[in-house]
């Protein structure tokens, strides 16, 4: 697997999260008989609020057949910060909406640098906003902002804007008993890529629709790379720290 996708698929593990103890949402009455500009106010309305949160993050990864489990510890204070460490902090990222940094203590390798490696392999500009969003179950650019257009097909309802993207495509599939993101899909059909980023399950933390289960599928050419999260263990609006100090010594990723 080259380095680009390498480090993106590092991204997509590193940066996602879930909080406090919860119940599973089943699915509820199911209404398709919303305008699209309906939809859009729904969802709006199920935006999460908190401070902070933590968890343990059960993470599967699969590529060629073979899988790895790994448990990490995953804090996060809304819009400001996300942390993760693995035992011993072998691993260690530092999310903040000025930079992204971590570090590897089994190769003795870091990366310090901004969004402009995510912009340019999505093919638009990314921000921390953005990639929280996208982990959040929230859909990564505002509906509010663009020109949508609705439609329904296999229980759930369809988004997407009127006037695709020159670079890429981009559709949301809602939940159309909860109005929370079910699957959002990035294509650049031109460079054989593809991201897709299922909610399988929800759950109701303090009266919050949140994602419990979610896999991401990240297809390049012909190579497919799997990563399954489960949240476990989770907490909600505790004091957290965040410490985060690159060793010295190690060697800088360069892209």
């Amino acid at each position: 697997m080259n380095i680009r996708l390498q480090l993106t698929l590092a991204f997509l593990v590193l940066l996602v999260f879930n909080c406090k103890s919860s119940r599973t949402i089943t699915a509820g009455e199911a209404n398709f008989k919303l305008s699209t500009k309906q939809l859009i106010k729904e969802n709006a309305k199920q935006t999460p609020n908190f401070k902070t949160f933590k968890s343990t993050l059960k993470i599967t990864y699969t590529q060629k057949g073979d899988s790895q489990s790994h448990s990490v510890s995953f804090r996060a204070k809304k819009d400001e910060v996300l942390w993760m460490s693995a035992t011993f902090s072998i691993v260690k990222a530092l999310i903040t909406p000025e930079k992204v940094s971590f570090y590897n203590k089994l190769d003795n390798t870091y990366f310090d640098g901004d969004y402009k490696y995510l912009s340019d392999l999505l093919g638009t500009e990314l921000d921390f906003q953005k990639v929280q969003n996208l982990l959040l179950g929230e859909a990564i650019f505002n509906l509010k902002d663009g020109a949508y257009k609705g439609s329904v097909d296999d229980e759930s309802y369809i988004l997407q804007p009127k006037k695709q993207r020159e670079l890429f495509e981009i559709f949301f599939l809602l939940d159309p008993s909860h109005f929370k993101v079910k699957s959002q899909q990035i294509s650049q059909p031109k460079e054989f890529r593809h991201l897709q980023i299922d909610y399988l399950s929800h759950q109701d933390v303090e009266k919050q629709i949140l994602p419990e289960k979610i896999k991401v599928i990240a297809l390049e050419t012909n190579e497919e790379t799997i990563i399954n999260l489960e949240f476990k263990n989770v907490t909600l609006n505790e004091e957290l720290r965040f410490p985060f100090k690159i060793p010295s010594g190690f060697k800088e990723i360069k892209l």
